[in-house]
């Protein structure tokens, strides 16, 4: 689609990679994330690329792994195992 004011697309595709910047409709932005027989990615509502398809189970691991992975790192800076409380290690290299 073409903006009539400066004559540029506001969709289409640059390089494989979709974008969209027309004004998104609640309807659009529902539709966009819920595909039911689509794969894990689906052009974004609006912007620039891809995002997961929550009709997907493959989106639900993702997202599953995702919510571990920054719990674990939230665990580990609150219980002061960030790595800053370290004790320096000596390495003695020996030239023979």
């Amino acid at each position: 689609m073409v903006d009539n004011e400066s004559g540029k697309p506001q969709s289409g595709e640059l390089f494989g990679v979709p974008y969209n910047f027309e004004q998104p409709s609640i309807s659009r932005m529902l539709s966009s994330y819920w595909q039911p027989g689509e794969g894990m990615l689906v052009e974004k509502p609006f912007g620039v690329g891809y995002t997961l398809n929550l009709a997907n189970w493959r989106s639900w691991v993702v997202g599953l792994v995702v919510v571990g992975l920054l719990w674990q790192e939230s665990q580990k800076d609150r219980d002061g195992e960030a790595g800053g409380d370290e004790e320096p290690v000596e390495v003695i290299v020996d030239d023979d």
